[in-house]
């Protein structure tokens, strides 16, 4: 396939995107690259504190390291997505000057969020030692889940970048739907909690994020295998995401120089 070929042949422009994704984000700060670390350590320990008397979410087991499991995971998708949504337009600079295949833009920043989240699971295995929950063979099924949750966040991203060129608002439209999607998958509370909700908890059951934070937390907090099953459907649900993110995107690629 072409978009392969593309890769390929760009791999140094992708490699270079990639650490220019990394090292960039946090230049000229103090603490640099450590930012990856404390934004969600921050978040975890301000939930912790607030959360269990809003929705007694401390009679979740370990919850402490239920946080964790969730919110470092969440990072990323939501990272993913608002830098993916801007990368063109934040770009365009260069895209007016020099040929080179524009999804390269999307995949560098699909890949750093990538690199930077198996950075932050250095936290949750950090938490899950010092918290009695410990390590085993289950580990060994995160960075399966961390790639479909790539070809999900990818897809998304190639739409959204694309539409962006075009509608100047989305991506503070993004920004809000993220904020919701937020408390519409279970991070700060369990699905359980929902069972009686109705119409509600069925939106949050179906929503493929659900099943990512559930197999995360499968592999770090309970030592088990997640639900295959579900597993697969969104694995499938994610490439066709893909599929349609990468013809939508090439569609309105033509466009990119006139819009920007």
């Amino acid at each position: 396939m072409q978009v392969f070929k593309n890769i390929y042949d760009y791999r140094e422009l992708l490699k270079t995107n990639v650490k220019k994704d990394i090292r960039g984000k946090y230049k000229g700060s103090f603490l640099g690259i450590l930012w990856s670390f404390l934004n969600p350590l921050l978040q975890v320990v301000v939930y912790y504190i607030v959360f269990p008397y809003l929705m007694r979410g401390a009679n979740i087991p370990n919850y402490i390291v239920y946080l964790v499991t969730g919110i470092i995971p969440w990072t990323f998708f939501a990272t993913v997505v608002t830098s993916g949504t801007t990368c063109i337009k934040s770009n365009q600079g260069i895209i007016k000057k020099v040929y080179f295949p524009r999804e390269i833009l999307v995949i560098s920043q699909v890949l750093s969020g990538l690199i930077n989240f198996f950075i932050s699971c250095i936290i949750v295995i950090l938490f899950c030692f010092a918290f009695g929950v410990g390590m085993s063979i289950h580990i060994l099924i995160i960075p399966v889940i961390a790639i479909i949750q790539s070809i999900l966040g990818l897809g998304i991203a190639f739409i959204l970048s694309s539409v962006d060129v075009y509608i100047q608002d989305l991506e503070y439209i993004v920004t809000f739907i993220i904020n919701m999607l937020f408390y519409g998958t279970p991070i700060l509370y369990s699905l359980s909690q929902f069972n009686d909700a109705g119409v509600l908890g069925r939106l949050i059951q179906l929503n493929p994020l659900t099943t990512i934070m559930n197999a995360y937390r499968d592999g770090f907090l309970y030592h088990q295998w997640p639900d295959m099953s579900a597993l697969l459907i969104v694995t499938l649900f994610s490439f066709v995401v893909l599929i349609v993110g990468y013809i939508i995107f090439k569609k309105l690629e033509k466009g990119f120089a006139e819009q920007l």
